[in-house]
Parts: structure tokens; sequence; C-alpha cells
């Protein structure tokens, strides 16, 4: 079912939203990705900052004859943290996104549109002399913070709930940056763990548990593509696309991830943004006149808000100094 949702701000925000309103569809790749980093060519060994993004979009209506609702709010916000380590053939990145958006309409009540909390660690060493292989470790932890709901109507369905469902990853392969704006990751060995801890949703054996079970393990290849690039001197995109496929329980069937963003800077706290997002998981039957069905699910906003980056930290490691001592032992000042 295909919903639009079109909200006009007063040069605030215009939001266009269609798909399931579902949280699954609002969590990300069930797999690893790569961490966009800038073009920074200075010595450091830790560098940590971060973004603060804020999203407010209102919409009011009084006798207007194309109809709708007489009142429309929507708040979104999203809040990174990362921390990257490197030494001259090693690199690790770790990053925190943390996403909780909330809408209010007349028609529909309260509700929340966005909730998601994603944990990467990713580490790289240098196989190549160039720099374009390495040979990468990930985790990725991947839920959500509040309980969701799918809607039909003023009908509310019980979906999800903190740490059901919860994705676990672990992956070894190989990276391939041919350059700072593409990074193609081959994975033949990756494990998917599928946590679904709420007892209610775990009797109805969802998210691909076996109802009454707790945890759901897969192994299987994995790649993924990641691209981004300034295309403007004031619009950036980024783009990515995973894919995973179960060695043991229907490889024809890949889980298909796909985003894209771009963002339109205005000024030095303020940017337009537009993203689109597609996913498909065989295990997600939650579509379909019966409610039985996996389906494509689509996601496309639209808004401009308000952006606070935090400040970026640099260290730089001491060298350690030896001292010879006085019965000719050796300490580090």
């Amino acid at each position: 079912m295909k919903k639009w949702l079109v909200f006009f701000a007063l040069g605030f925000t215009f939001n266009l939203s269609f798909a399931q309103d579902l949280v699954v569809a609002k969590l990300r790749s069930e797999t690893s990705r790569s961490i966009k980093k800038d073009a920074d060519t200075s010595y450091w060994n830790w560098k940590t900052g971060g973004l603060y993004n804020f999203n407010l979009s209102q919409s009011s209506l009084s006798n207007w004859a194309a109809g709708g609702d007489n009142f429309n709010m929507a708040l979104t916000s999203y809040f990174n943290y990362f921390a990257f380590y490197q030494k001259p053939r090693q690199n690790w990145d770790n990053n925190v996104d943390v996403n909780l958006g909330y809408m209010q309409s007349t028609s529909l009540g309260g509700r929340k549109n966005d909730d998601r909390v994603d944990v990467l660690s990713k580490y790289g060493y240098k196989i190549d002399s160039v720099g374009k292989l390495y040979l990468s470790g990930l985790f990725n932890f991947r839920s959500q913070v509040f309980d969701g709901y799918s809607f039909s109507g003023t009908n509310s369905t019980f979906t999800s709930s903190f740490l059901s469902p919860a994705y676990i990853i672990l992956s070894a392969g190989v990276d391939y940056k041919p350059n700072t704006n593409l990074s193609v990751f081959f994975s033949p060995l990756t494990s998917r763990s599928t946590l679904v801890l709420n007892s209610k949703l775990s009797a109805l054996g969802k998210y691909g548990v076996d109802p009454g079970k707790h945890v759901f393990r897969e192994t299987g290849l994995f790649v993924t593509i990641n691209y981004s690039n300034n295309i403007a001197p004031n619009i950036t995109y980024k783009g990515r696309a995973d894919f995973f496929s179960n060695y043991y329980q229907k490889p024809e069937n890949v889980n298909f991830y796909m985003t894209n963003l771009f963002m339109f800077k205005l000024n030095k706290n303020f940017a337009a943004t537009y993203s689109l997002d597609a996913m498909y998981d065989d295990k997600i039957r939650i579509f379909g006149a019966n409610k039985n069905s996996p389906g494509l699910q689509l996601k496309s906003i639209i808004g401009i808000g308000y952006v606070k980056p935090l400040q970026v930290k640099k260290i730089i490691a001491k060298p350690k100094v030896m001292i010879a001592g006085n019965a000719g032992t050796t300490t580090n000042k």
C-alpha cells in the first residue's frame, strides 16, 4: 500500500513519504557498510567528531478544497559520533548513528516515523603496495529504542521493540578502494544473527526466528558498494547498495538494500536533503492482503533542517624514547 504525506512549512520542510510506516523499513542494511571520511591529509593517530541534525515540519489547512489533514507536524533528529584510528598500514573506524522521529496529524494521531541505533566497527590492513586492497573485518549492531506498530487506518499492530529485532553482523573479507569516493567490500564469510527478545513477537515467529526462539543465525556471502562525491560546490551525494545471500537457506533470495542521499548546503548550519531508500528481505513477511508476504519497501524524504557539527579532535601518539638505566635496563619516558 502506498501512502503520500506532503508537508509544506513556510520555507522549513517539504516531506514526501511512501510505502509501509514500519520500523523494520527504517532499519538500515542488515549488513555492514563503509564509513565515509573527509579528505584529511594531516597526520593523526586518533580522530573524533560527529554531527547533530534536527528537522521540523508543520502544516495547517483551513477550508482547503484539495483536502488533507487540518494539522501535520513531524520532528526528526539524527546524531552521529565517530572515532577513527590509523597507522601506516592499518586503520580502525568506529561509528555510532542514532535516528529518532515523531509525527502528529489530525487523522492519524501520533506515531514515530524513525527509530534506529546503529554501531559499526571496521578494521582494515593494507595488503598491496598502492593502498587499494585491504584485508578487513567488520562488526555491526543495529536495533531500535521504542516499540513499533504498523497501521491500517487507526488500527495498529505491534511489530517491533527494543532488541526485537536486533541484528549482529560479523564479516571478514577484502575491501577494494580505487579512490576516496568508491569502496567495494566483498566477504565470502559473513555471519548474521537476528535477535527477537520480545516474547510476543518471538511466539509469532517474526523476522525469520522460529516460534518460541529468540535468535536466528545465518552464514552467507555479502557484497556492499559505497560511493560518495561532491557533485557540485554545495551538493554532496552518498549512496550504498548491499547484497546478502544465505548459503544454506534459499540462497537465490538475496537480501537487498539501497540508499541514496543528496545534501544541499544552504549556509553554515542549515541544509536541504533528499533521500531515497529501497529494501527487500524475504524473511520480513508482513505485507500483502494477508500480511504474510515479503515486499519491496520504499522511503523518500525531502527536508530542510538545522545541522551542527561536533568539534573534531585529533590526537598524535607520542613516540617512545628509550633511556638507559643505571643497571643497563631501559625505560620509557
